[in-house]
């Protein structure tokens, strides 16, 4: 199975779990809102270890890219985030998708 595939929760937080106690540093990527169209639901989770390797989905595509970001950066310096992606129905339309949306995904640090 690789990383990419998506995972039962408990599956994630395991590997989480694991990395953590071989001494790696670890974040935690967990989405807390929703509205419009979204990829994932609510409670959808992203572990991601210090070296950059990321087992879950919270979204995909470039968001996915942005989330494992702003984990190092996290990890770096111990805050948590708030992380706010969205586009507007117009916006949508304009790039060729059905409908526009806002995810919310909350980032911290496992310690």
């Amino acid at each position: 199975m690789t990383d990419t595939q998506m995972l039962d929760h408990d599956d994630i937080l395991e590997r989480a779990a694991a990395w953590k106690d071989g001494g790696d540093s670890v974040a935690l990527a967990t989405v807390v809102s929703t509205w419009g169209s979204s990829p994932r639901p609510v409670g959808s989770r992203l572990a991601i270890k210090g070296d950059g390797q990321f087992i879950g989905s919270v979204s995909g595509g470039c968001i996915e890219g942005a989330v494992v970001s702003e984990a190092l950066s996290a990890m770096e310096d111990g805050e948590t985030r708030i992380l706010d992606f969205g586009v507007t129905d117009e916006m949508a339309w304009e790039v060729g998708l059905a409908c526009g949306g806002e995810i919310s995904i909350f980032v911290e640090r496992l310690d």
